[in-house]
């Protein structure tokens, strides 16, 4: 199935739902540790970034300093898509939010300040109104 390309197709379809619990974002410098699991895993010549759930990084005693609620786009966005991620990071960046995006195959998943996620909600879901 083909993802959606139409960036107001996109927008108005975006569904944007909250994942449970709080998830930070810590740097390890080989293979995941045993008792994480992580909802995201990038490799990068640093190190392996991953995201957890806070629990799992006091557990593991793993340092991070970034707590964030995670936000999922239920539109199955195209990974060539143009605009989904810009429309989005301004709209919660006009609002003072920060926001972590990363693409799934089928979906976007968004990373914002935990205490904001109600608020990254609501302005995303004023985006989807308006398109």
């Amino acid at each position: 199935m083909t993802g959606e390309r139409d960036l107001r197709a996109l927008l108005s379809g975006m569904r944007p739902e909250c994942n449970e619990g709080r998830f930070v974002f810590v740097s390890v410098p080989g293979a995941v540790p045993g008792g994480l699991t992580p909802v995201v895993t990038v490799t990068g010549p640093e190190g392996r970034t991953l995201v957890v759930h806070q629990e799992e990084a006091d557990r593991a005693g793993l340092a991070y300093d970034y707590v964030a609620g995670w936000i999922t786009l239920r539109v199955h966005s195209a990974l060539d898509a143009v605009g989904l991620t810009a429309a989005v990071a301004t709209a919660l960046a006009q609002a003072g939010l920060s926001c972590n995006v990363v693409a799934g195959f089928h979906h976007d998943h968004l990373f914002v300040p935990h205490a904001a996620t109600d608020e990254a909600l609501r302005r995303l879901r004023a985006l989807a109104d308006q398109a």
